[in-house]
């Protein structure tokens, strides 16, 4: 029987619509909203970019796994930092009680939205570009994926509209 999760779970790269369209799901299936990136910056006191810039990538990956194991919630709609797939066990809390969606957009659109990497707070390798990141990330937003929105070109509402017949899908026939 399948199980059904009261999270939806929304992951991708920076500039697919995470929190956007996870504020238009929220309301739409009478969830609440949650911003893991928004949850970060309020637990350390300061952006992404100043935790990237003064600590490196690699401890703003760690504060993201801890604010994820952290996290005791039903009912919500979760947007998750770009990099949360890094930690498998992180994903495997959220997936406890989540349906993992991946927000799909492809390399050109996410650079046609995303336009100073700079000032975003990415956990990236210094040595990383945007396209570089892009295609190692990509190979774990599908590995983690309940469902796959390829959500280039959609209005918001196309893609919640998507979000929630793929998720009723998935739900056991009562």
């Amino acid at each position: 029987m399948a199980q059904i999760h009261s999270n939806l779970i929304l992951t991708g790269m920076p500039g697919a619509g995470k929190s956007t369209v996870g504020v238009i799901l929220a309301k739409q299936t009478s969830r609440a909203f949650l911003d893991t990136d928004l949850l970060i910056q309020t637990s350390q006191k300061r952006t992404l970019q100043d935790i990237v810039d003064k600590d490196g990538y690699a401890v703003l990956r760690n504060i993201e796994e801890s604010v994820l194991l952290g996290l005791s919630i039903q009912n919500c709609v979760v947007a998750t930092g770009g990099s949360a797939v890094y930690s498998d066990c992180a994903m495997a809390h959220l997936k406890s009680d989540g349906l993992v969606i991946f927000l799909d957009v492809d390399l050109p659109e996410l650079e046609s939205r995303v336009h100073d990497i700079r000032t975003r707070g990415l956990a990236k390798r210094p040595d990383q570009n945007f396209a570089d990141l892009y295609h190692e990330r990509l190979i774990l937003y599908k590995r983690y994926a309940d469902i796959t929105v390829k959500s280039a070109g959609m209005t918001q509402e196309e893609v919640c509209s998507r979000i929630i017949a793929l998720e009723r899908e998935k739900k056991p026939a009562a």
